[in-house]
């Protein structure tokens, strides 16, 4: 392979050029916690891969030019297949937010439901930092403010109807837009990264006939991550704010976050569901809550973030606690099954890769994933997906909450401009 090793921008054009499955998990050196180091690697035609079809119930094992279904469920066939490889076996990939089928959600209109890998050929970069101060790495013009659509309006008033009944008390209210660009999409994940450094940045191509999709990603946070000590921690965020134009309206605009009762309430709730969940797979007195809303600073945001961590009980598998955890709470609100029931009547479209997780597993017992958030996904048609939100309460304002998603959707959208 042509390209300095220690270029990771030169190695990642030339893999996605010439290998139909191969990914780049990005996130060396965007936070201090995630490290400096990035992952590259490349499918070869013999190596396996899976794809799972929620519509169907279908995961399919591709490997060779042949695709065989193997099963119905991809964390059972993700289990089996940890258990038959070797103790350094690793698999890359995502699972999207309809992955449990015992739960609430639609499949997919674009990339497969679920990407695993597991390549022959891994790559380690060391990576600058990329800390930003205010205005990110790339400073992008806030559009002037729009009000929220009549799609929007209606389904956070029907959230509201669902709280104030007390069929849930949090509601991670989601939307999903549409770009057509002939963008390719190497070249607008390098816009991407660009745009939103992030510590669970990363790129996922499967271009396989009956099987394509691409997933570009920007998220800042964790979904989970287990150690060689069978140690899990996840990393919800909610609550979000604008970076400022200078030093003192940035540092307004944190302190503003910080002590705002609604952002810390809504990250308390999910805070209380993940502690239920870990509680759920975990030791019985070790989970604890390490950090609770600090703030941390991005190239285009401020977010309120909490930790949640605990030990796998002994007769845990990493998948199975993965399993338990999904979705994140922080993609739902609370009570879990209840609030996804009340999204899937409420949001307009399938939620697809957004809202589900994104990185590695390693037959070892290690993993560590983000949410998909701040994600672009196509499946090589000239069509882009985007989804963006946030939590909603009692104490909700529609015009606010359409802001922050649109905050969000529009450092996306950036990636289109010329």
């Amino acid at each position: 392979m042509s390209g300095p090793p220690s270029d990771p921008v030169a190695v990642f054009e030339q893999v996605a050029a010439t290998h139909e499955r191969c990914f780049w998990l990005d996130g060396g050196g965007a936070r201090e916690w995630s490290g400096r180091r990035s992952i590259l690697g490349w499918c070869e035609p013999d190596d396996v891969s899976l794809t799972y079809d929620a519509g169907r119930r279908e995961v399919t094992r591709h490997s060779g030019g042949r695709a065989e279904v193997v099963g119905d469920d991809v964390f059972a066939v993700l289990e089996a297949e940890l258990a038959a490889g070797g103790p350094a076996d690793q698999w890359f990939g995502h699972l999207g937010y309809a992955c449990r089928p015992d739960l609430p959600a639609r499949p997919s209109l674009d990339v497969p439901d679920a990407v695993w890998m597991r390549p022959s050929h891994v790559r380690f970069f060391e990576h600058p930092d990329m800390a930003a101060g205010p205005g990110g790495l790339e400073t992008v013009a806030a559009p002037p403010p729009r009000p929220a659509s009549a799609a929007y309006r209606a389904a956070f008033a029907e959230v509201q109807e669902r709280l104030h009944a007390g069929d849930t008390y949090e509601v991670n209210l989601t939307l999903r837009e549409e770009v057509v660009s002939g963008l390719d999409p190497v070249a607008a994940y390098l816009r991407l990264r660009a745009l939103n450094p992030a510590p669970y940045a990363g790129f996922l191509q499967h271009d396989v006939a009956g099987a394509r999709g691409w997933l570009l990603s920007s998220s800042p946070e964790r979904y989970a991550l287990v150690g060689a000590d069978r140690v899990l921690e996840t990393k919800p965020i909610k609550g979000t704010a604008p970076r400022g134009a200078d030093a003192a309206s940035d540092t307004a605009l944190r302190e503003r976050l910080a002590g705002d009762p609604k952002q810390r309430a809504e990250n308390l709730m999910v805070v209380d569901l993940l502690r239920n969940d870990v509680a759920g797979v975990c030791e019985p007195g070790s989970v604890q809550v390490p950090t609770l809303m600090e703030v941390e600073t991005y190239a285009s945001l401020h977010q309120l973030v909490s930790v949640v961590r605990g030990r796998l009980r002994d007769e845990v598998t990493t998948v199975g606690a993965l399993r338990a955890l999904f979705p994140a709470g922080s993609m739902t609100g609370a009570p879990k099954l209840r609030t996804m029931e009340v999204i899937d009547a409420v949001e307009e479209s399938p939620r697809g890769a957004y809202a589900g997780a994104f990185g590695w597993l390693s037959a070892d017992g290690r993993a560590d994933l983000g949410v998909v958030i701040r994600a672009l996904s196509t499946r090589g048609d000239g069509t882009w997906r985007l989804g963006t939100g946030g939590g909603v309460t009692v104490l909700s304002e529609v015009e606010d909450e359409w802001a922050e998603a649109r905050l969000k959707a529009d450092r996306l959208l950036a990636v289109f401009d010329a």
